[in-house]
C-alpha cells in the first residue's frame, strides 16, 4: 500500500460526493421552501417554457372572467332601464285607449291626459339619455361594446343596443309625436290644409332648415289669433339632436289677453319651451308674420357651433372635419306629425315590440355570458392543474430526496474525516 503527503486521494474523493450531496440538499430545500419543482431555467428548461405559457393563459383566463361579468353588469343596467321603458309604454298604450273613448271624453279630459302622456315621453327620452355604465351612454342607439372574453386576441362578444340614431328614446321608438288630442292628420307637405279649424300644415322650406306652420280654415296666427289656435299646435319638432313636443308648450299666460297681445304672447311662449328644450341658441328660433288667415309660424334651425353658412346647415367650419351622418340629421328640422289617440295605440304597440326585442336579446346574452364564465372557470382549473403538475413540487418525493441527502451529507462528513486521518499512519514511520 502506497502512502503519500501530498495527495489524499480518498479524502478528494470523499469531498467530491459531499459536495454533491451538499448540491442536492440544497436543491431540495429550495423545492420545499418555495413549493415549486422549478425555480430557474436550470431546473427544467422545456419544463419552464411550457408552464410560463401556461401561467399566461391562466392569468388572461382569470381577466376575462372579470370582463365578461363587467359585460353582464352593463347587460344588466341597460335590460333594468328598459324595463322601466316598457312600463312607461304601457301606461302610454292605457292612457291612448281611454283617450279613445271620444264619447264619454271632452277636450279638457283629453288634454289632460295628454299632459300625462307628454310627461311619459320626457321620461322615456330622460332614461335613454342617463343610463350609463362607466360613463358611456347605453341606450341612445350608439352603443357597440365589445368585450374580451377569452385569453387571446380576437375572442369577443359584442354586445349593440338599438341602432345608429334609433335609440331607446321617445324618437327612436317612434312615439315621440303621440298626440291624443290630435283629431286628423295634417296635410302633406306644401298642400292646402283641409282640416278643420285649428289644424296646421307644417312645411319645410330653403335649405331644410326651416319649419313653417300654417293654420288651415279660417283661424290664422296673426293679429286676430286665440290661444286655441295656437294650443292647435300639436306634433314634435326636432332639431340638433333633441325633440320640443308642441302638445307640451305651455300657453296659460296668454289667457285673458286678446288680439296682438295675445299672438305676442304665444310666440314668447312657444320660444320659451324651444330654449327648455335646446338652451340659450334657439332664443327666437319661433316667428310669426304675415296677416290674418295668410299668416304662418317659422321655426329657423339656430346655427350650431363647428358650422358656417345658413342657419342649421351643416358646411363645416375651417378645420373642422368632414359632415358626419348624424351632423346632417342634428343640423336639419324636422316635423312629426301628431298621431291621434287612435293611431298612438299603434305606434306604441310598435314601440312596445322593439323595446321588447331589445329585451330579449340583452337577456339572451346576459345567458350567453353566464355560460362562458362557467367555460371560463373550468378551463382555468384545468389549466391550472396542468401548469401545477409541471412547476410544483411533490412535497412527499421531494422530502424522500432531502431526507436521503440529508444522510449522505452526514455520512459523507464522516468519510472526509477518516480520510483526513488515514495519513496520520505516516507519522508512525516517521517517528520509528
Amino acid at each position: 500500500m502506497g502512502l503519500y503527503v501530498n495527495t489524499n486521494i480518498a479524502a478528494m474523493n470523499a469531498y467530491n460526493n459531499l459536495s454533491r450531496t451538499n448540491d442536492a440538499l440544497n436543491r431540495s430545500l429550495q423545492r420545499l421552501s418555495s413549493g415549486y419543482r422549478i425555480n430557474s431555467a436550470a431546473d427544467d428548461a422545456a419544463g419552464l417554457a411550457i408552464s410560463e405559457g401556461l401561467q399566461s393563459q391562466i392569468g388572461g383566463l382569470t381577466q376575462a372572467v372579470q370582463n365578461t361579468q363587467d359585460a353582464t353588469s352593463v347587460v344588466q343596467t341597460a335590460e333594468g332601464a328598459l324595463n322601466e321603458s316598457t312600463s312607461i309604454l304601457q301606461r302610454m298604450r292605457d292612457l291612448s285607449v281611454q283617450a279613445s273613448n271620444s264619447g264619454s271624453l271632452n277636450s279638457t279630459a283629453t288634454a289632460s291626459i295628454q299632459k300625462e302622456v307628454v310627461q311619459l315621453k320626457q321620461e322615456l327620452d330622460r332614461i335613454a339619455t342617463t343610463t350609463t355604465f362607466n360613463g358611456t351612454k347605453l341606450l341612445d342607439g350608439n352603443f357597440a361594446g365589445s368585450f374580451q372574453v377569452g385569453a387571446n386576441a380576437g375572442q369577443t362578444i359584442t354586445v349593440s343596443i338599438g341602432s345608429t340614431n334609433h335609440g331607446m328614446d321617445s324618437t327612436g321608438l317612434g312615439v315621440s309625436a303621440v298626440d291624443v288630442t290630435s283629431k286628423g292628420a295634417y296635410a302633406a307637405s306644401g298642400a292646402s290644409g283641409t282640416a278643420g279649424t285649428g289644424y296646421v300644415t307644417a312645411a319645410s322650406s330653403g335649405a331644410a332648415s326651416t319649419l313653417v306652420f300654417t293654420a288651415s280654415g279660417s283661424d290664422g296666427f296673426g293679429a286676430s289669433a286665440s290661444q286655441s289656435t295656437y294650443q292647435a299646435l300639436t306634433g314634435t319638432v326636432t332639431f340638433a339632436g333633441k325633440t320640443l313636443d308642441l302638445s307640451s308648450v305651455d300657453y296659460s299666460n296668454v289667457a285673458g289677453l286678446s288680439g296682438s297681445a295675445a299672438a305676442s304672447q304665444a310666440v314668447t311662449d312657444l320660444n320659451t319651451a324651444a330654449q327648455a328644450t335646446w338652451g340659450s341658441a334657439a332664443a327666437g328660433a319661433f316667428a310669426s308674420g304675415g296677416s290674418g288667415a295668410t299668416s304662418k309660424v317659422t321655426f329657423t334651425g339656430f346655427a350650431q357651433t363647428g358650422y358656417t353658412g345658413a342657419a342649421g346647415v351643416a358646411t363645416p367650419a375651417a378645420g373642422s372635419g368632414p359632415v358626419t351622418q348624424q351632423d346632417l340629421a342634428n343640423a336639419t328640422v324636422s316635423f312629426a306629425q301628431g298621431s291621434g289617440a287612435s293611431a298612438a295605440i299603434t305606434a306604441i304597440d310598435t314601440a312596445i315590440t322593439q323595446v321588447s326585442s331589445v329585451r330579449a336579446d340583452l337577456g339572451a346574452k346576459q345567458n350567453r355570458f353566464q355560460h362562458t364564465i362557467n367555460n371560463l372557470r373550468t378551463t382555468i382549473q384545468n389549466t391550472t392543474a396542468s401548469e401545477s403538475r409541471i412547476k410544483d413540487t411533490d412535497m412527499a418525493s421531494e422530502m424522500t430526496k432531502f431526507t436521503q441527502a440529508q444522510v449522505l451529507t452526514q455520512a459523507g462528513t464522516a468519510m472526509l474525516s477518516q480520510a483526513n486521518q488515514s495519513t496520520q499512519s505516516i507519522l508512525k514511520l516517521l517517528q520509528g
